[in-house]
């Protein structure tokens, strides 16, 4: 089971933190929290989770769950993004790649080859016959 760690609040957390305990400092008696707080709460448990959200603001955990869990269910299903298609293409070659490649093998045998355009799988079976040579 994950606890509930107390960790430096993150910025958005605290700046309702703040506020909420401003309203605190200024309240009558045991007047009940405004709504726009309580939203502001709900957002942030959406966003940081219940158990962080109810420990920094020093909120009941099990009245926020219910706020949260009720605002879920009053809130229309957000439709789906549009898939698109993206098509990426290869930009076109200029030119055909080219160079010359001479080899030698611990036998003496020497070969020189100007390639040009050709598939490394073919370069590399080429240049693996002359290394194997037997002289």
């Amino acid at each position: 089971m994950k606890s509930c760690r107390a960790n430096v609040a993150p910025a958005r957390l605290e700046t309702v933190r703040r506020r909420l305990e401003a309203w605190r400092r200024s309240r009558r008696g045991r007047e009940r929290i405004p709504e726009p707080l309580w939203n502001l709460a709900v957002q942030m448990a959406g966003v940081y989770g219940l158990c962080t959200t109810a420990r920094t603001l020093r909120l009941d955990y099990v009245v926020l769950k219910r706020r949260v869990e009720s605002a879920n269910r009053q809130s229309p299903p957000r439709p789906e993004p549009a898939m698109s298609f993206v098509e990426v293409l290869s930009p076109e070659r200029t030119s055909v790649p080219e160079c010359i490649l001479e080899m030698e093998n611990p036998s003496g045998a020497k070969m020189r080859v100007h390639l040009k355009g050709i598939p490394v799988p073919d370069l590399t079976a080429l240049s693996r016959s002359l290394w194997n040579a037997k002289a």
